[in-house]
């Protein structure tokens, strides 16, 4: 047992988002009082080593109403002060083979 099945059995949802050269995870957990609560952790391939380094930031449901707020006013001062242009990530099929091979690198 131990704590690697606490952990397995604390997540309730994830949702994987790829964005270029990094990897978002959108993780929902739950407390032992079954309370959840929002982690999300950016993946990056670190060039030097290829080493993955992970970033990770704990939302609790506490606070989700100020961090959505504050995360559309600063997204909102950035659309206005200067031009967004967003990537489409798209791979042919040999990158697709490539992505899934690299999908067992970006778990965690």
């Amino acid at each position: 047992m131990g704590d690697f099945d606490n952990r397995e059995r604390e997540e309730v949802y994830s949702k994987k988002v790829r964005a270029g050269k990094r990897t978002y995870f959108f993780d929902v957990k739950a407390t032992r009082s079954n309370d959840y609560y929002v982690t999300v952790t950016e993946s990056k391939k670190r060039l030097e080593d290829g080493v993955f380094v992970k970033h990770k930031i704990f939302l609790y449901k506490e606070d989700f109403e100020k961090f959505v707020e504050g995360l559309k006013d600063t997204i909102d001062y950035i659309k206005a002060n200067q031009e967004v242009v967003e990537k489409r990530y798209e791979f042919s099929e040999n990158h697709e083979t490539a992505r899934a091979s690299a999908d067992e690198d970006f778990s965690y």
